[in-house]
C-alpha cells in the first residue's frame, strides 16, 4: 500500500493535482524522497514535504540518469534504482541507532513536524535522532525505547500539537525566518529581525521559568512558563529584564534584542513549547499579531 500511495500521490500532482492532493499522498514520504534526491545532488531546497515543481523535477532528472521511464512516479523501479535511500519503506522494521534509509528520513521529518527536531534530516539514525525520539516518546507517553516501532509510528500519525493557549506578539518588528523546514533542517521558532535593544514584551501573562546562556546556541534567553503545558522562550538577548521566578503579565518588558549566542545579527529567536513540543508560534497569535 505505501509504494502504491506514493506513486498515486506523485502522479497526480505531475498531472496538476492540488497541493491537497500533496498531504494524502503523506508529507513524510515525500520529505523522505527529498532526501534521498538531495543526498544525489538533484534536489537543492527545503525538505518539507511538499512534492512541488523542485521536487518533480528532480525526481525526473534522477529518472532520466537512470534510465528509467521518465513519469514523476516514484513506483518500484526508482525505488530500487535509488538504491539503500530508496529503501526500507515506512513500517518495515523497527528503525535503531546505527539505521539509515528511507524510513529513518520519514521518521527525522516526523519528529521535527511534532515538535521535536534532531538536527540534519538525512536519513541516518545517530544520537541526536535517538535523542529527538526519546523526547517524543516521553511526550506522547510511551515507554522510552529509544527505537521506533509500531507504537511509536502509530504516535507520529496524529497531528501536530496545538497550544491551548493563546499569545501575542513579543516584539514591535517584521516577521522574519518562520517556523520550518530550512534546508535539510527545522527551525523551531520564529525570528524577528530588530535593531538592538528593541524592547522584547512576554506574549502572555506567567512566570519567568529560567534567564541565562545555557551554551545551547540560544545566547541569552529568557524562558517564560504560563501553566497548561505552555511555555515561550525569547533567545539572542542583549539584556534579560527579569529574574528567575518573577511573575510578568502580558506585555510587561521582559529583555532586549540582541545578537548573543548562535545568531548572524540582531534578532528576536521566539519559540513555542508545549510540554517541550516546538510548535509555530504563529498559530497561536491572533491575525492582528501575525500581521
Amino acid at each position: 500500500m505505501l509504494r502504491r500511495g506514493l506513486s498515486i500521490g506523485l502522479a497526480l500532482l505531475a498531472f496538476g493535482g492540488l497541493a491537497a492532493r500533496a498531504q494524502a499522498m503523506g508529507a513524510g514520504d515525500t520529505a523522505a524522497l527529498q532526501v534521498a534526491l538531495g543526498a544525489l545532488g538533484l534536489y537543492a531546497g527545503d525538505v518539507d514535504g511538499l512534492a512541488g515543481p523542485g521536487t518533480r523535477g528532480a525526481l525526473r532528472r534522477f529518472q532520466t540518469r537512470a534510465g528509467l521511464t521518465v513519469d514523476g512516479v516514484v513506483g518500484p523501479r526508482t525505488r530500487a534504482a535509488l538504491g539503500r535511500r530508496g529503501r526500507p519503506g515506512w513500517g518495515r522494521r523497527t528503525i535503531g541507532f546505527g539505521d539509515r534509509g528511507w524510513d529513518v528520513a520519514r521518521l527525522q521529518f516526523e519528529l521535527a513536524r511534532h515538535g521535536f527536531p534532531s538536527g540534519t534530516i538525512d536519513g541516518g539514525f545517530g544520537t541526536h535522532v535517538q535523542a529527538a525520539l526519546l523526547r517524543f516518546q516521553t511526550w506522547a507517553g510511551l515507554p522510552r525505547a529509544g527505537v521506533a516501532g509500531p507504537a511509536t509510528r502509530r504516535a507520529l500519525r496524529a497531528p501536530p500539537p496545538r497550544s491551548p493557549l493563546a499569545i501575542g506578539r513579543p516584539v514591535s518588528a517584521p516577521i522574519g525566518d518562520r517556523f520550518g523546514p530550512r534546508g535539510a533542517r527545522w527551525h523551531t521558532g520564529v525570528d524577528f529581525p530588530a535593531a538592538s535593544g528593541t524592547t522584547v514584551v512576554a506574549a502572555r501573562s506567567g512566570t519567568v521559568a529560567s534567564v541565562g546562556d545555557a551554551g545551547d546556541g540560544y545566547g541569552l534567553k529568557v524562558v517564560v512558563d504560563h501553566g497548561s503545558g505552555v511555555r515561550t522562550l525569547y533567545a539572542h538577548l542583549s539584556a534579560a529584564l527579569v529574574g528567575a521566578g518573577a511573575p510578568v503579565v502580558m506585555a510587561q518588558a521582559i529583555g532586549r534584542v540582541g545578537a548573543t549566542g548562535h545568531a548572524t545579527g540582531p534578532h528576536l529567536h521566539f519559540e513555542l513549547l508545549v510540554r517541550g513540543a516546538a510548535i509555530d508560534p504563529l498559530s497561536a497569535m491572533g491575525a492582528a499579531a501575525r500581521r
